[in-house]
């Protein structure tokens, strides 16, 4: 027969439980419509700048505007060596969030070395650093503390390395990876090419060639300034909408805790109540049997 008290601590513990892994989904919903919010309003600025960029960049390859030669246009075929720049999040309990970034990244890494692409692999967050050097895989530098709170001055810091390595011939590509926001219940995962602009997507018949006409060597100084405030707010809003789809994946995690922490304590409360009346119905037959004996 089942302890009576060992159920009661049973019932006790998962109800504690589901008292903290409600608040936790309250405190998710909270930080989640700030964030998505946010996340809306920096996805608009990203796109526009994005567009601005690759257009300016399908210009140059295709009518050779101005003579200008920018690395950070140039098509390689082959690279030698990239940089991949990971976001994950500081700290757990939001499901398979961090394993879908990580796997991504792991993927990306044999498809590269299969290649033979030299990596500098560079993480943001504490779950993803630290399943990296649990496997003894070499980080470049990492970074915790921002995924989980975002800001543009550290993020173009962090970023700031490969963007002048790039320039100067050291790597050949920038990709970034995260786990994105879609919305409330889905997370997109993102593999953005950030470096050398991606142009693949531009056709050349489908491009206006612009009537702007700027001197060279004020051109070369004005695109390589925008270039890396291109680079910079990627950067940046990649944490935006990583930290908006790790609040978004915590709620559901911490949504689905809660209820099969009430599964839980129903079902335990229904054994607890069958060790009730079984104890109730032996005493009843201990006490029978004694009143028979004494007959």
């Amino acid at each position: 027969m089942a302890n009576l008290k060992d159920i009661q601590r049973q019932i006790k513990s998962v109800s504690n439980t589901q008292k903290t892994t409600r608040a936790m989904k309250l405190v998710s919903t909270a930080k989640l419509r700030r964030a998505e919010e946010l996340a809306k309003r920096s996805r608009l600025f990203a796109d526009k700048t994005n567009q601005v960029i690759q257009g300016i960049a399908s210009q140059i390859e295709c009518y050779k505007t101005g003579g200008i030669e920018n690395r950070c246009f140039e098509q390689i075929e082959k690279p030698k060596m990239i940089d991949i720049i990971f976001v994950t999040a500081d700290k757990g309990l939001c499901g398979g969030f961090n394993l879908q970034t990580i796997k991504a990244i792991k993927k990306l890494m044999a498809e590269f070395k299969e290649d033979k692409v030299k990596i500098r692999l560079r993480g943001i967050g504490k779950k993803g650093v630290e399943f990296f050097k649990y496997n003894e895989t070499e980080l470049l530098d990492e970074v915790i503390g921002l995924s989980s709170a975002p800001d543009m001055e550290r993020s173009s810091a962090f970023i700031e390395t490969s963007i002048n390595d790039f320039k100067d011939g050291k790597i050949d590509g920038v990709y970034v990876v995260y786990n994105g926001y879609k919305n409330i219940i889905t997370q997109e995962l993102h593999i953005n090419r950030v470096l050398p602009v991606d142009i693949e997507d531009y056709e050349c018949e489908d491009t206006q060639k612009s009537m702007l006409e700027i001197e060279a060597e004020d051109q070369e100084k004005m695109l390589d300034s925008l270039l890396t405030k291109y680079v910079e707010y990627n950067m940046y809003y990649a944490l935006i909408d990583s930290v908006a789809a790790e609040h978004s994946a915590r709620m559901q995690a911490m949504d689905a805790a809660t209820s099969n922490a009430k599964e839980m304590v129903k079902t335990l409360n229904v054994k607890f109540n069958k060790a009730r009346q079984e104890a109730i119905t032996t005493e009843l037959i201990e006490i029978i049997s004694g009143v028979e004996s004494m007959k």
